[in-house]
């Protein structure tokens, strides 16, 4: 399925409380069938939220499959394939293909900081691939932002570079890469936000949706809001989000996907929150904080 406009979901990965923090499947299961139902309009496995680094090539497969056999033609699905190492991304990426998602995410190489025209070679050789690719830029985590006009020069030179996730919060970065574009690549591009305190105003801007942590709590109330925007409703969809603001900044109250794991524990949507390490549960002191979020959002009594 190509990649649709709207409201993608970065989704958790659920794991069993107890070491060695075992996926859990039904778990799994449970939240792809919530968003089938809310409309959520894309899956984002397997990324940053997912805690794929701290997986297992066998435990993506699984992952991969449980989300292919229950969603394979009813929603996209995204696979994330970004690391370090270009020969590991092209063995994620061969494996997302051999599964049957729809198309891969890779993120800036993490750590080593390549200059501008080394991320341009890093790109285009996992397009190489043959998957539809989005480019991930979130420098607050890769420690390399990925400059608007080198997102825009991968999206002229590779046809499968079809969509960047753009994590800066800097929403004047739509026009820096749409003026870089050729006439062609602007028709088929999409630009996704990847923070959602910013993301309506992204789509205000010329943004086509988000791939989005807050929709794993609230997956039908981002999604109107989303689509009210992409429709030129403005007032509708800040009347859609003014619940749900909050959830935006809070559930970054540590690092993700803690806050958001623990929230979903909190609104039963999973049986736990557990991260595995390096990563652990949300620190006891931000419970309120949190709590209020999903209170105001009414995901909680």
């Amino acid at each position: 399925m190509p990649l649709p406009k709207g409201s993608i979901v970065a989704l958790v990965t659920p794991f069993n409380p107890e070491p060695p923090y075992e996926i859990d499947v039904d778990a799994l299961k449970a939240l792809l069938k919530l968003h089938l139902d809310a409309g959520t309009n894309g899956l984002c496995i397997l990324g940053t939220t997912g805690e794929a680094s701290v997986m297992t090539m066998e435990e993506r497969a699984l992952v991969i499959n449980t989300t292919v056999e229950l969603c394979k033609g009813t929603i996209p699905i995204l696979v994330g394939c970004g690391t370090i190492d270009p020969n590991d991304v092209k063995d994620q990426i061969q494996q997302a293909q051999q599964l049957n998602a729809d198309a891969v995410m890779v993120v800036t190489p993490y750590y080593v900081k390549p200059p501008q025209r080394c991320l341009v070679n890093h790109f285009c050789t996992a397009a190489d691939q043959g998957m539809p690719l989005v480019v991930y830029n979130v420098p607050g985590r890769t420690g390399v932002d990925c400059k608007p006009e080198t997102l825009a020069q991968c999206l002229n030179s590779h046809p499968n570079i079809v969509a960047v996730k753009e994590a800066t919060g800097d929403v004047s970065r739509i026009a820096q890469i749409q003026q870089c574009l050729t006439p062609e690549a602007k028709q088929t591009t999409l630009l996704y936000s990847g923070d959602d305190g910013t993301t309506l105003e992204f789509i205000s801007k010329g943004g086509d949706g988000a791939i989005s942590v807050t929709a794993n709590v609230a997956p039908r109330q981002w999604q109107m809001a989303i689509n009210a925007a992409l429709k030129g409703d403005m007032e509708t969809a800040q009347q859609l989000n003014e619940p749900i603001n909050s959830l935006h900044s809070d559930l970054f109250c540590e690092a993700n996907p803690i806050p958001v794991k623990w929230a979903m524990e909190r609104a039963r949507l999973i049986p736990s929150g557990v991260c595995r390490p390096p990563l652990a549960s949300l620190d006891p002191p931000f419970f309120p904080k949190v709590e209020a979020a999903l209170r105001q959002a009414k995901l909680i009594e």
